[in-house]
């Protein structure tokens, strides 16, 4: 009886664990996804520009008063960026943020109820 319930209990961790592995985000503006905390960023560049989405367990986080820096890492250059607050929930950063597959981007940024968050994505 006691090799049933271990064989169970194991079962139940392995489809469980599964279930949480698989919850991963999916894009839905065409960029980056990473997770940070319990938010989900997303990077996406466009024409030189880079704006982050930013979403709280499937809905909008509102991300007025957020301010923040990205920062670019493209081989041995680095440059920052100022975010600010743009429409509905992004981050918009001001500047020149070609990214280069290969570079990566680090988000340093602080919401309007002072909360600081920093998520880091790869270009690929």
């Amino acid at each position: 009886m006691k090799n049933i319930l271990a064989v169970a209990a194991l079962a139940a961790s392995i489809v469980l664990s599964g279930n949480v592995l698989a919850h991963e985000a999916k894009p839905k503006h065409g960029g980056i996804v990473q997770s940070a905390g319990d938010l989900s960023f997303e990077l996406v560049t466009k024409d030189g520009g880079a704006t982050i989405h930013v979403d709280d367990h499937g809905k909008d986080l509102p991300t007025a008063g957020a301010t923040g820096t990205l920062t670019v890492l493209n081989g041995a250059q680095k440059s920052q960026l100022p975010l600010v607050a743009g429409a509905n929930n992004t981050l918009v950063a001001k500047g020149d943020a070609r990214l280069a597959p290969g570079s990566k981007a680090v988000a340093a940024i602080t919401f309007a109820d002072k909360k600081a968050v920093s998520v880091r994505f790869s270009i690929k």
